[in-house]
């Protein structure tokens, strides 16, 4: 048996147990069994970070389903913070994740001392959005031709869907029949600057809030004309909070994302 110890962050409540350095563990059988919420720690993904040349770490996420996936933007707020509580300064980021660079910037947090192990802003370098070909399976999810719909690649796959309404959309049942994406249906409002989302995430189900697919979903409703960029950018509203996405102005397809991460608890669990 050996002893790791693990902490625990959320973003907007998608949340995550990151790890430093699994040598002589299979991360995927971790992750299935320290994410079940019944019998394990309970989380939406597993981060490991690990050493690499060029940058301050590396990010690997597991999905709670053991599935490998490229990026995650709550994910990577959540690993830095973790880098930061080990660390003892939130200085700003290097990572190298699956989906390529990326830089995280904290926003307005303490340079060290207790204030690392709460609540922070993060802002983080999404990369460029873009296009993906229709998935497959997606005819079976019977969109109306009218509804507009996006397939978009943030490193990993979204697909954003624009409704009337989320709060009556049965994701669960939706999201089903395409999990091998990521699926986002997004609403205007409240505000001409806002849209309204969920999502149904690729191995981890409906979830609280996902970063990538807040990036897609606010690309996809700049594209449509659902909404305006305001100061902060687009303000998406997810079940678990909310987060800001920009674009730059000489690249508009190149997004950065700011929001919490939130600090949870230390942990050490046995594991063979």
């Amino acid at each position: 048996m050996t002893t790791l110890t693990l902490t625990k962050h959320h973003g907007l409540g998608n949340d995550f147990l990151v790890v430093h350095d699994l040598a002589h563990h299979d991360p995927a059988v971790l992750a299935r069994q320290l994410c079940d919420r019944r019998r394990g720690v309970g989380a939406d993904g597993l981060l490991v970070s690990s050493e690499v040349d060029g940058f301050d770490a590396r990010m690997v996420l597991y999905n709670a389903d053991g599935s490998r996936a490229e990026m995650s933007g709550n994910g990577i707020r959540c690993f830095a913070q973790a880098v930061a509580m080990r660390r003892g300064a939130c200085d700003d980021l290097h990572v190298l994740t699956d989906a390529g660079p990326r830089d995280v910037v904290f926003v307005g947090a303490p340079a060290a001392g207790p204030g690392i192990g709460t609540t922070v802003e993060a802002r983080v370098d999404m990369g460029e959005v873009a296009d993906l070909g229709e998935p497959s399976g997606w005819a079976d999810l019977g969109c109306n031709p009218d509804r507009p719909v996006a397939h978009l690649d943030l490193g990993n796959p979204h697909s954003v869907v624009g409704v009337d309404e989320v709060a009556v959309v049965d994701l669960a049942v939706l999201g089903a029949k395409v999990p091998h994406v990521n699926l986002e249906i997004v609403e205007p409002g409240p505000t001409r600057d806002a849209i309204t989302m969920r999502v149904h995430e690729r191995g981890a189900g409906i979830t609280a809030a996902c970063g990538t697919g807040a990036t897609a979903a606010a690309f996809a409703a700049l594209s449509w004309g659902l909404v305006d960029a305001g100061a902060d950018g687009v303000r998406v509203h997810m079940d678990g909070g909310t987060a800001s996405v920009a674009f730059a102005t000489d690249a508009p397809r190149r997004a950065s994302l700011t929001g919490p991460t939130t600090y949870v608890a230390s942990i050490s669990v046995e594991v063979r």
